[in-house]
């Protein structure tokens, strides 16, 4: 897919600097319109925003170009998002099944989507010594797979729209909740959870999530096994990216992000059968 350059309207506008990101810097607004860095996944994101828009998927933004200064341009989304500290209301139950619901309008969204010729993902194909294997079911939608409380945009309390494709790679839909709950259950130590979600009842919110998403029994059987070896073999991803590429991935190492994948983990095989239990009861 080829990118277009943008044409910048008439009235100018300043550019305002949108922060919450934990790692792609130099975001900005310009009037109605986002401007980012143009990275490695690219030309599969561009491809993957314009399929959303051909379907009429109305929860994401919108591919415009590139600009002059060599940053892909993307419809402003307007709403709330939780942003840092975290606001209480990542708790409500009631948001997090509308999580559930914009997760599920978004897979089916992309169920169809065909990735262009000569497109490819930009993530390496080779893979860290010792890494784990993923999990053995075949990809069915081109997942998002950044379900963050920054990547989610809310209107009068209820997800509307996804934000920061960076990550979007083909995955089995098992993948997309498991994700999704990750950031919102939380599948993790209550030690590593946002504040407003150490106390919460995890499995119960796993529930929720997995019937807002109309989650398939037999992915339901395999969620807590996908957790497992994804967190595995996220300790050796995040690792080879924050030594190849640097930046925010190497801040977020240096911070500790490695202990925690191994926290997770930890928590997960301890954990395991009791979300198992939730997400498999009558």
């Amino acid at each position: 897919m080829n990118s277009f350059t943008y044409v910048e309207s008439s009235e100018p506008h300043p550019e305002i600097p949108l922060i919450g990101g934990d790692v792609t810097e130099g975001v900005v607004r310009v009037g109605d319109t986002v401007r980012r860095p143009v990275g490695p996944n690219a030309p599969f994101v561009h491809a993957l925003l314009c399929h959303l828009e051909e379907v009429g998927f109305p929860g994401a933004p919108r591919f415009l170009g590139i600009d002059t200064a060599g940053r892909e341009v993307l419809t402003f989304v307007p709403g709330e998002v939780a942003g840092r500290p975290r606001p209480a209301w990542i708790a409500d139950e009631d948001r997090l099944a509308s999580v559930g619901r914009l997760v599920r309008d978004y897979d089916d969204a992309v169920a169809g989507f065909v990735m262009p010729q000569g497109v490819r993902t930009g993530f390496p194909i080779s893979e860290p010594p010792g890494v784990p294997p993923a999990p053995p079911y075949p990809a069915e939608v081109a997942g998002h797979m950044d379900y963050t409380s920054d990547n989610i945009v809310f209107r009068d309390g209820k997800a509307a729209a996804l934000i920061d494709f960076d990550l979007a790679k083909p995955v089995a839909r098992v993948d997309e909740v498991m994700n999704a709950m990750m950031y919102w259950a939380p599948l993790d130590d209550p030690v590593d959870a946002d504040p407003p979600l150490r106390e919460v009842d995890v499995p119960r919110r796993c529930r929720i999530l997995a019937d807002a998403y109309e989650m398939s029994d037999v992915d339901r059987s395999r969620l807590v096994e996908v957790a497992v070896l994804r967190s595995r073999r996220s300790w050796f991803l995040m690792k080879q990216r924050a030594e190849e590429q640097g930046g925010g991935w190497a801040r977020m190492w240096d911070e500790g992000v490695g202990d925690q994948i191994k926290r997770r983990e930890a928590w997960l095989e301890q954990n395991g059968a009791t979300i198992d239990a939730a997400l498999n009861a009558p």
